[in-house]
């Protein structure tokens, strides 16, 4: 044991086979649905700042930046409609990943991408062609059945794909493309707001990345473990000698996917009645505190949001999207840094150490916008306390990319055995939309009366998180999916719900 004690030891089933070419380009395209994610991130935000689109949708905002009364810096976009137009998305994503579940399970996990880039394609198509807010809703709500689909079932074919020794790295590669996606669209904001029609290009070139990955999932095989579940042994063995290496002896570990399936098929009981069962309370708490605690990092808020708060803080326009792309690059190169690490230090030292980083600079961005904006906010912030505020922001979103930002997709994605592993990540990623919409349909409103008061909230519940890490999370790094449920039964805590399992020698 090391890291205070929580960190077990558990066995992996020696499948680790090779890093083959096969299987770095299967993850790239597969960890490419992550960009309809991000770009949706990085290009919402920014399109809320053009005046164009303002004008057009949101005229009370424009009408109050032009009266000559003393304007609060952080009430300027409080408008529940303008939040309503981002946060409709996470809503229907919340839907429609709760229903990925079976989608996933009756269509395996490739085909599963397939739908939900092709709903994505048609949601960006009507967004950008909308003429009222009806039609941007609804255009948004389809790019959020999308993006559900996709969250549900891009991490499982990651992680069930992937080597289980550099399983960590290859399922940071959705986060990635995230991050990719948000600072592509931060970019093409930069470049579009110049123009009276540039909104309409912001969200209609949201087609592109759907198509990229669209059409890639066309060319990838679905995983081992979706074909030995329809049944489909003959390409299950294909699979496996394209991804591990034709040199590699893949029978054993075929052999133990026919039996996990085979387990799996004999619990009659629904997967959403088993996954409340006592020796799979871990789990289900993980597929909870996990992606509630990543939004309540405050991470997307700050996406969504930080043209607009940079510009409510005097950088003007063009500056606060550049100020954007820079926190973008910032939290992709952090992301690759998680990559490069997470399989050779563990998911718990990265979860920390981000923690720990992002408490210090959410305390930070609260007390200087405190002491040069007033407590009212009303008092004008210099360019450079603003720069300072990017700063910390920066540092805060590289805590965030080497931690709760690529492991929150990788925790739940591993923990679960087969039977369940479906539902548990509908139940993770539908939790962390609803999350996801509530905060978003109130941080502006929140924003405007917290004031920085708002980063201090965040911050209280950055530390709760991160203690939470520390005394909750055994270490998966290196464990193979069939072994996981091992590491349970030897933690302090959760050994009392799974010790009898384990004891017994029953698998899950």
């Amino acid at each position: 044991m090391a890291g205070g004690g929580f960190a077990i030891d558990a066995p992996s089933n020696g499948f680790d086979g090779k890093i083959t070419l096969s299987v770095i380009i299967t993850c790239i395209v597969a960890a490419s649905s992550g960009l309809i994610f991000g770009y949706d991130v990085g290009i919402s935000g920014g399109v809320t700042t053009m005046v164009p689109f303002l004008k057009k949708f949101f005229p009370d905002i424009l009408r109050r930046n032009v009266v000559g009364t003393q304007v609060n810096m952080y009430c300027v976009y409080d408008n529940q409609m303008l939040t309503l137009f981002t946060s409709s998305l996470y809503l229907a994503a919340l839907v429609s990943s709760l229903a990925a579940s079976k989608v996933t399970t009756a269509m395996g996990r490739r085909n599963t991408i397939i739908l939900g880039g092709a709903i994505f394609l048609v949601g960006a198509a009507i967004n950008g062609g909308s003429k009222n807010i009806a039609m941007l809703i609804f255009g948004r709500i389809l790019l959020g059945f999308g993006i559900g689909f996709t969250s549900q079932a891009t991490p499982l074919y990651l992680s069930e794909i992937a080597p289980p020794k550099w399983r960590g790295a290859f399922n940071s590669g959705f986060q990635l493309f995230i991050g990719i996606g948000v600072v592509a669209a931060v970019c093409i904001n930069y470049i579009t707001a110049k123009h009276t029609w540039g909104w309409r290009l912001s969200l209609g070139l949201a087609v592109v990345p759907a198509a990229v990955m669209t059409i890639g999932a066309f060319f990838i095989t679905d995983t081992p473990n979706s074909l030995v579940k329809h049944g489909n042994i003959d390409q299950a063995r294909k699979a496996l000698h394209k991804i591990r290496g034709f040199s590699i002896d893949i029978e054993p570990e075929l052999e133990e996917l026919i039996k996990w399936t085979e387990i799996a098929k004999s619990v009659q009981q629904e997967p959403f009645m088993t996954i409340f069962e006592r020796n799979y309370r871990p789990h289900l708490v993980m597929a909870f505190a996990i992606p509630f605690f990543q939004q309540l990092t405050g991470i997307n808020i700050v996406a969504f949001y930080s043209p607009n708060l940079f510009q409510s803080v005097g950088l003007g326009n063009s500056g606060a999207l550049l100020c954007a792309i820079i926190l973008g690059l910032v939290n992709l190169a952090s992301i690759l840094v998680s990559a490069a690490f997470v399989d050779r230090f563990g998911r718990r030292f990265l979860f920390i150490t981000g923690g720990i980083l992002m408490l210090f600079c959410l305390i930070a961005v609260s007390a200087v916008l405190a002491l040069v904006t007033g407590v009212d906010g009303t008092k004008n912030i210099s360019k450079a306390n603003a720069i300072l505020v990017l700063v910390f922001l920066c540092f805060y979103a590289a805590g965030f990319g080497m931690s709760w930002g690529p492991l929150t997709w990788l925790i739940p994605s591993e923990i679960f055995p087969l039977k369940i592993r479906t539902t548990g990540q509908s139940i993770a990623v539908g939790v962390q939309f609803i999350t996801l919409f509530v905060l978003s349909q109130t941080f502006l409103t929140m924003f405007c009366h917290f004031k920085f008061g708002a980063f201090l909230f965040y911050a209280f519940w950055v530390k709760l998180m991160t203690l939470f890490i520390i005394f909750f999370l055994p270490e998966t790094k290196g464990i193979a999916l069939e072994s996981m449920h091992v590491i349970w039964g030897k933690h302090w805590f959760w050994k009392r719900f799974v010790k009898e399992e384990v004891d017994n020698n029953n698998l899950p």
